[in-house]
């Protein structure tokens, strides 16, 4: 008899690296970066976080930093084009700007003002959903810029942090809620 594959939950545990009191004392960070390194792992997730946008999106938009690995691998599976949303700063065009709330102040994030044509059909992609916050910014700042956000595609979701609520009337599609 053959094996069932390997679910993806499955997967995102055992590749996983967990990193006790990380950012902080008492948290237990889920580090990504050995599912990315594993390449049967990567590509996994690669094609079950755009499946269900199948055919719908014309670029992908990768969140800093993490996001930027999983937005250029997707991207290549895809045959799309990538655009990066970066930190304040970083970028040395012209840029739309948005301010967003975290925990303790404020973040900015930035686009390219003519990465984005009117009308273009992005999906964005980052690796952790928490709060709502770095992904709705960068909902936001693809609008300034007149994208189509078809939807948002994360591997994990801290659930118990309530992201998706900023995210309302987006399809968000994660594979691991925790």
């Amino acid at each position: 008899m053959i094996p069932a594959p390997e679910s993806i939950s499955d997967l995102l545990d055992r590749l996983s690296a967990i990193v006790p009191d990380y950012p902080v004392e008492g948290v237990s960070f889920k580090d990504l970066t050995p599912v990315f390194a594993d390449p049967l792992g990567l590509r996994r997730i690669v094609d079950e976080v755009i499946e269900p946008f199948a055919g719908q999106f014309d670029v992908v938009a990768g969140l800093e930093a993490r996001g930027f690995v999983l937005a250029a691998a997707a991207a290549y599976a895809s045959g799309t084009g990538m655009i990066t949303v970066r930190k304040a700063g970083k970028l040395p065009r012209p840029v739309h700007r948005d301010e967003y709330s975290l925990e303790y102040g404020t973040g900015t994030l930035e686009l390219h003002r003519d990465d984005i044509t009117p009308g273009t059909r992005v999906l964005v992609l980052d690796d952790v959903l928490a709060t709502g916050g770095t992904v709705g910014s960068s909902v936001r700042l693809l609008a300034m810029a007149g994208a189509d956000v078809i939807g948002v595609g994360v591997v994990l979701e801290l659930e118990a942090l309530a992201g998706r609520k900023q995210l309302a009337g987006l399809n968000v599609h994660s594979l691991q809620l925790v």
